[in-house]
């Protein structure tokens, strides 16, 4: 998402600044972003003339028509956000932005200034996601972004690579997500302050073992297992399924428990992938060991692919086009199906007219990961006949889990930006001389 913004800032006359990314996550995100320039030139194409800079929509007698609810979104309270809303960048802007970034292999170091070395390492998130440590001739930084300590496809957290730093920066917003679930639990136990172990159980060894169970993993497993029962119901009572998941490593994921499910049958129901970019997408996730989980890595020493989509399209069992309007997969088509397409919003992309095809069976199923405003998203198909899902997927490290990590990395002052966050143990400050702002 990161990357998705970046053009806006780059193609500003006045931006100057270094930019540093991972090499996975640079040419991830460019095609990500090509992908979107190709959505939105086709909207265009269908709802507005090409020298129009906003959607009719976006316009002020549109906006003045527009239910409260809906205008509060786009304008904010006092209509203030108004001002953030311009149009979005061209192909030409996505090439000068990726122009001015260095990109970087796992862990190799970048020297900024001849005075600072710039260090990526995996955040486990998802793959080319990091961490970062900034090393300077008299303090060293490090900034942990959303992170996933035990992985089923990225590099597991790295935490050598953050360990003695004089400051950590942490900017981990997904702890935001359970506080409030937090304080309305009388069962929370603290994982710090309800031990009575010796200061030594924290070493680094044995919290890092304790937080590389792979509890949440194996819990994210079990949420794509019944996402696959749900989706095979749904094909075996004749429906289709539509899942417009943005999230590289759920996708892939998907596809395997997906494909594995349906060969154990006796239904013989393909899997279209729609996307411009999903045939260069996939083939590059299998030439990147380096950001991959143990598992993935031991598959390329062994001789298999990566990941199981690679022999699956080969087998014809998972078919990619480029478009929904394509020739090739108009030939193909066939009901029922599992289709997997861009856009997340409903706004763009082959999602939108699929969902218009499907909205009124109710045997078919549209999967979306939880955080979207489903009622907004889907105000245009109503009335939805069409059964919805929408899954939670492992977003950041969880609040539990903080306390230990920050203990083990034992920084000698911690900057959160996430607002609200706070430390459950009350010596916490006072014993390792944090500053909490």
């Amino acid at each position: 998402m990161g990357m998705l913004g970046l053009p806006f800032l780059t193609r500003t006359k006045d931006f100057s600044a270094k930019i540093y990314v991972t090499e996975a996550a640079a040419r991830i995100g460019q095609l990500m972003m090509e992908d979107l320039v190709s959505m939105h030139m086709e909207l265009r194409q269908f709802y507005g003339p090409e020298d129009s800079a906003f959607l009719q929509w976006m316009r002020w007698e549109g906006l003045e028509v527009l239910p409260s609810e809906l205008k509060k979104i786009i304008l904010g309270t006092d209509c203030e956000e108004l001002g953030a809303w311009m149009p979005l960048y061209s192909a030409v802007d996505v090439k000068d932005c990726m122009r001015k970034v260095q990109t970087l292999k796992y862990a190799e170091e970048a020297c900024y200034n001849g005075t600072l070395v710039i260090k990526a390492f995996s955040s486990g998130l998802e793959i080319g996601t990091c961490n970062w440590t900034i090393n300077g001739p008299k303090r060293n930084i490090a900034y942990i972004s959303s992170s996933i300590f035990v992985s089923t496809r990225a590099m597991d957290f790295n935490f050598l690579g953050l360990q003695g730093n004089d400051l950590i920066i942490f900017s981990d917003f997904s702890t935001l997500d359970t506080t409030e679930n937090m304080e309305n639990d009388n069962t929370y136990c603290d994982p710090v302050t309800s031990s009575n172990a010796s200061d030594d159980l924290y070493n680094l060894e044995e919290i890092a073992a304790s937080l590389l169970k792979d509890d949440e993993s194996m819990e994210e497993m079990e949420k794509l297992a019944f996402i696959c029962t749900c989706a095979f119901d749904s094909v075996r009572a004749g429906g289709s399924v539509l899942v417009p998941i943005d999230r590289l490593g759920i996708v892939l994921c998907l596809l395997e428990q997906m494909s594995l499910l349906l060969e154990s049958s006796s239904l013989k129901v393909p899997i279209y992938i729609i996307s411009s970019v999903a045939e260069e997408l996939l083939a590059f996730t299998n030439i990147i060991p380096e950001w991959l989980c143990k598992q993935r890595q031991e598959k390329l020493f062994s001789g298999e692919p990566l990941f199981a989509h690679v022999k699956l399209i080969k087998e014809r069992k998972i078919h990619v086009f480029p478009a929904v309007h394509s020739v090739e997969l108009l030939t193909n088509w066939q009901e029922p199906c599992v289709v997997f397409c861009p856009h997340w919003s409903l706004r763009l992309g082959p999602v939108v007219h699929l969902l218009r095809y499907w909205c009124s069976d109710p045997n078919s199923l549209l999967i979306l990961e939880s955080g979207d405003d489903a009622n907004l998203a889907l105000l245009p198909f109503k009335p939805m006949a069409m059964k919805v899902l929408q899954c939670s997927f492992l977003s950041g490290i969880s609040l539990q889990k903080v306390q230990p990590l920050l203990k083990a990395l034992q920084p000698k002052l911690l900057l959160t930006v996430s607002e609200g966050f706070e430390v459950q143990d009350p010596n916490f400050r006072s014993k390792h001389d944090y500053s909490l702002l």
